[in-house]
């Protein structure tokens, strides 16, 4: 199969979940400042998913032009990704409107680890697929970011009953790590 109908499906799934997100956002019925402080936990945590699926995007972008073709494991893993994305709307929401509650946190960092953990696998599928001298390989390295996210996610999770807000610190400074622009694999592209 070309990678550009992968490319092409990811893509159009990816602009479903945030257009699901954004319609679960409730609009304030008054149209005064004072109005938009209810609202004020949910748009936080729409704006934080919204990063992350826009980090994803990106970095899933990069990988697919590291990507020489598509083999069945490989669209498997894919899947496996775009279903644990397609669940941050729900936990978005669960989130926000319990003003960030210690359940739904842990809740929406495990989903935030599932989608870290079926990112590793797809790009391993890729890796995989392509062999050890692959571009995808080169360009990745030992991914060192990758396994610290990994290891912050199960962080946040786990403070996330006892200290919520620092859980949600947590992870904000793992997006933030993955918004500085990951240069790796277009430095071996070109």
């Amino acid at each position: 199969m070309p990678k550009t109908r992968l490319e092409a499906f990811s893509d159009g799934v990816i602009a479903i979940i945030i257009t699901v997100m954004l319609l679960n956002m409730e609009i304030p019925q008054s149209p005064t400042l004072k109005a938009l402080l209810p609202v004020a936990p949910v748009f936080v945590c729409y704006v934080l998913s919204f990063l992350y699926l826009a980090i994803y995007w990106n970095n899933h972008h990069h990988m697919l032009q590291a990507t020489e073709h598509v083999s069945a494991g490989i669209l498997w893993a894919n899947s496996h990704l775009l279903f644990w994305l397609s669940l941050l709307p729900f936990a978005t929401g669960w989130m926000g409107e319990n003003r960030f509650a210690p359940i739904p946190t842990a809740l929406y960092g495990v989903i935030l680890l599932m989608c870290a953990l079926s990112y590793f696998i797809l790009q391993y599928r890729i890796i995989d697929s392509q062999g050890r001298k692959s571009l995808l390989k080169k360009a990745v390295g030992s991914d060192l970011k990758g396994k610290l996210s990994i290891i912050l996610y199960i962080v946040g999770i786990l403070i996330s009953v006892s200290s919520h807000w620092s859980a949600i610190c947590v992870y904000f400074l793992v997006a933030l790590m993955w918004l500085v622009p990951d240069k790796r694999i277009e430095r071996v592209l070109h």
